[in-house]
């Protein structure tokens, strides 16, 4: 089944509402997205003969950026970048990055700000872009919580009259109330223990139609058991993922579990695999190219993550770049064990404008991470 456009006139208007979505549509066994084939372009093998203006490091086709002007800036029009990692790393904004983000706007470059963290809505999303001194239009914004509930609009949950489970944090709650999902869990669940005394059982709700598993600070066995319950127990309750990412920058100081390990927790009592609606979903491609007009070879996705962030790039037939100031190392990178890899890659998007010096960016800090 092939994607169709994601038609969201939110992404282009405002993130206060929700359209009906077209881009979230499962495949025929329900448990993941069919990816719309990727437009084969000559981005990767071109970007290869330029070796002569980009450093080879061990791997011939993984490619230093060193002139950014001729080798990536000329020829995207629109950047997507990942959060975490690339723009900030936890609660403090990557120094130079706001001086970066102005020059690529005075280029004319068009940009999009994508994240796998659930933690928060689109709105929420947009008072930390503000709250870093980062000025950026609400409709360039897209969270993996925003996704779920698209999702679940495309599939016409609402009509179902199910509920919905939440693993979970506020992002995902507020954006299901934007299209009028009921559910359950999510912070009210903080705490909770479940009676396991002789004869005693976990109570869990039969209207349960889908259970969302999102980034969960605090994830406990209440809520494990009752996600447990909704998915084995109740026919036909689907397993949703946020995003799968192995580890997050909770603070700047060090890498923390992410919601994989979650999602993994989920998995090992259900044996059931989830429907992933982040990264490396196609929709938010689909969206730029069906609804915006936009060329595939013309743009770029900047990330720090190689099996997400790259793995959505070069799955749809994008450029990509990947950023050094995140979750990837340069040895993991260039290791012989990995098998996915960017165009180029930088230690962070202070490269896009090397003869530039930038002027000394404070570390600007937010009380929650992204």
């Amino acid at each position: 089944m092939k994607l169709s456009q994601l038609a969201l006139s939110a992404l282009v208007t405002t993130y206060s509402s929700l359209s009906p979505v077209s881009a979230f549509a499962p495949s025929a066994a329900g448990r993941a997205f069919v990816r719309t084939p990727a437009v084969v372009t000559s981005a990767t093998s071109s970007l290869q003969r330029q070796s002569f203006s980009s450093t080879t490091l061990k791997m011939a086709n993984v490619l230093k950026l060193t002139e950014p002007a001729k080798d990536l800036l000329d020829g995207v029009d629109v950047f997507i970048f990942d959060c975490d990692g690339v723009i900030w790393r936890g609660d403090s904004v990557i120094e130079g990055i706001p001086d970066v983000l102005d020059k690529l706007r005075a280029l004319g470059k068009k940009m999009f700000f994508v994240t796998n963290n659930s933690t928060k809505s689109r709105a929420g999303y947009k008072k930390k872009f503000d709250s870093l001194g980062l000025n950026v239009p609400a409709e360039e914004i897209f969270s993996s919580s925003f996704a779920a509930a698209a999702y679940l609009e495309q599939t016409k949950f609402k009509e179902t009259g199910k509920k919905a489970y939440i693993i979970g944090e506020i992002g995902i709650l507020e954006e299901l109330d934007l299209i009028g999902v009921p559910y359950l869990g999510g912070p009210e669940d903080k705490g909770k223990v479940p009676p396991m005394g002789p004869g005693d059982k976990l109570e869990y709700d039969k209207d349960v139609g889908a259970v969302i598993v999102g980034f969960d600070r605090h994830i406990n066995y209440h809520k494990i058991q009752t996600a447990q319950l909704c998915i084995n127990e109740n026919e036909g309750c689907e397993f949703i993922a946020t995003n799968t990412d192995a580890v997050t920058h909770l603070t700047d100081a060090q890498e923390w579990a992410g919601n994989g390990s979650m999602v993994g927790a989920i998995k090992g009592c259900t044996g059931k695999e989830p429907t992933v609606v982040g990264k490396p979903s196609p929709l938010m491609i689909d969206y730029l190219c069906d609804k915006l007009g936009l060329q595939r070879d013309r743009i770029c996705m900047v990330g720090d993550r190689l099996d997400t962030d790259i793995l959505f790039g070069t799955d749809n037939g994008l450029k990509t770049l990947l950023v050094l100031s995140g979750v990837t190392s340069e040895e993991k990178l260039l290791s012989q064990e990995n098998t996915i890899t960017p165009d180029f890659y930088a230690d962070s998007i202070n490269d896009f404008f090397p003869e530039e010096e930038s002027a000394p960016v404070e570390i600007k800090k937010f009380e929650e991470f992204a």
